[in-house]
């Protein structure tokens, strides 16, 4: 039998008190339960007491908790000697060196100490919730509960099923991960959990965009920010994570799946890493930082020197350019002159397949990416060898609406809809292998990485029918098997279901 997660006195132990240990023993006192902090280095736990103290009265002096509720909280926090006072609590999380051996060693030493039905918790990142419980006696009240940093303000926390972890214990956590404020999501035991795997599309694929000379960082940055409401973009978040941190993560879930190329990064992110250009904690990344770590961003503004253009022809039917146009007053021409710039606003293809497939003049061809709007920022390509004053013409004219207009080379699914199809494409694997809910996926894309939108509801915002297409055409223009749609994604596409629809 498990414990009752609802009681009033319900201990929690932690062990580690270092910024993930002492964040988790503050939302466990905040939450109304008492809280025991061991950390094998002498005075680390009494040093974590005092900081959560200092954060707690900051809490109070900002007005955001009452002075009773604040004495109250930090008259919960407690410091354990030795890992012996941790014997009476009902739940201990363990939060310490990311290394299976020395975590192993510490599960055991609590399974002497603690009793029988006392739930035992590793905050994991990266290990196996499974491996860790192998050196274990009772298997089944091992679980991970992955809070992310800082706990504090992070809502997320991911409780992660074991292959023995119980259905009790499973449940009694989502219990405490609520008193605490948290919001749980019940994840499988897999290689990066929910977020650190879901996570991985939006950095890799803007990788490959980049390694491509499709567009610079700051361009993709620029696109995902202002186009597609990212608060971060990737390479930005690349460097405020730590090249020498996403890199290995990137690769332990890339060869812990197998090595599934939808999951593979791209050599430039080694070759940053080699270099030591590993982002803000070295002043260096993809962006350079002022001494007081300040990113400091290149200009992206295009230089535009033509006129704007006045009369263009479609190379598709399309109602999207025709409402742009006609608010811009510009003429579409019924026929075409031989001079006006030809526009497109494809799905998936670049401009060269798109020639090659309705018969373009390739000079004259200018695709417009409207699939996230043009309004924030505006995205435009041109094929090899394309007149470079009717693409400046095109790029003027969508200067009159767009914040900003952004050109880059000759690209299917230009850059905002190749890395969004490839977030929604990972979010549907997700689904379709059951390492959560769909529900649960959304939830921890939008609380862990603050996405605008969940990458399996993302899928819906695009259009399924438009994501797949995105997905399939990249699969056919490149040949390479990263593309490949989801099972879940194709079937919902082909059957016009709703993309949350259960199997």
């Amino acid at each position: 039998m498990s414990i009752d997660p609802q009681k009033q006195d319900l201990k929690i132990g932690i062990v580690g008190a270092g910024a993930m240990g002492r964040g988790i023993a503050q939302v466990s006192a905040t939450g109304g339960m008492p809280v025991y902090i061991y950390d094998a280095a002498d005075g680390s736990a009494a040093a974590a007491k005092d900081f959560i103290t200092s954060m707690i009265s900051r809490s109070v002096e900002k007005g955001r908790m009452e002075k009773s509720d604040g004495d109250a909280a930090i008259a919960r926090v407690h410091v354990a000697s030795s890992i012996k006072g941790l014997s009476d609590c009902d739940l201990v999380v363990e939060a310490i060196v990311e290394n299976i051996d020395i975590k192993q060693k510490v599960f055991r030493q609590l399974e002497s100490v603690v009793r029988p039905e006392t739930i035992i918790a590793s905050n994991t990142s990266s290990i196996r919730i499974s491996s860790i419980a192998s050196a274990c006696t009772h298997r089944n009240r091992i679980a991970g509960l992955h809070f992310f940093n800082p706990v504090p303000l992070m809502k997320l926390v991911e409780v992660i099923n074991g292959t023995d972890t119980s259905e009790d214990v499973t449940k009694a956590l989502e219990v405490i991960g609520k008193r605490m404020g948290r919001v749980p999501v019940v994840v499988k035991d897999a290689p990066g959990f929910l977020v650190n795997l879901g996570g991985r599309a939006y950095t890799t694929e803007a990788l490959r965009i980049v390694s491509e000379g499709v567009a610079t960082p700051f361009q993709v940055d620029a696109i995902m920010r202002d186009a597609c409401g990212f608060r971060m973009g990737p390479f930005e978040l690349i460097d405020l994570t730590g090249i020498d941190v996403n890199f290995p993560v990137s690769q332990i879930i890339y060869n812990g799946y197998f090595q599934d190329k939808r999951l593979s990064t791209y050599p430039l992110h080694e070759s940053m890493m080699e270099a030591g250009r590993l982002g803000k904690k070295t002043k260096a990344g993809f962006y350079e930082y002022t001494e007081d770590s300040t990113i400091i961003r290149p200009d992206v503004t295009e230089e535009v020197s033509a006129s704007p253009a006045r009369r263009v022809i479609l190379a598709e039917p399309s109602t999207t350019l025709d409402g742009l146009l006609r608010d811009l007053g510009v003429s579409v021409l019924s026929e075409d002159d031989g001079v006006s710039p030809i526009l497109a606003d494809p799905i998936g293809e670049d401009c060269t397949a798109l020639c090659a497939r309705l018969g373009l003049d390739s000079k004259r061809l200018v695709a417009i990416d409207t699939h996230t709007g043009v309004f924030s920022r505006a995205t435009v390509m041109a094929a090899p060898g394309a007149n470079e004053e009717i693409v400046q013409s095109v790029m003027a004219m969508l200067s009159a609406v767009s914040g900003g207009v952004t050109r880059i080379k000759d690209n299917p699914g230009f850059v905002a809809q190749r890395i969004r199809a490839m977030i929604a494409n990972l979010g549907c694997e997700m689904a379709q292998i059951g390492v959560a809910t769909p529900e649960d996926i959304d939830k921890g894309m939008k609380l862990g990485l603050n996405y605008p939108l969940g990458s399996v509801e993302l899928a819906e915002n695009m259009g399924i029918k438009n994501c797949l297409r995105i997905l399939e055409k990249l699969q056919e223009i490149t040949g390479e098997d990263r593309y490949r749609p989801s099972q879940w994604l194709r079937r919902r596409a082909i059957l016009d279901l709703p993309i949350h629809t259960r199997d």
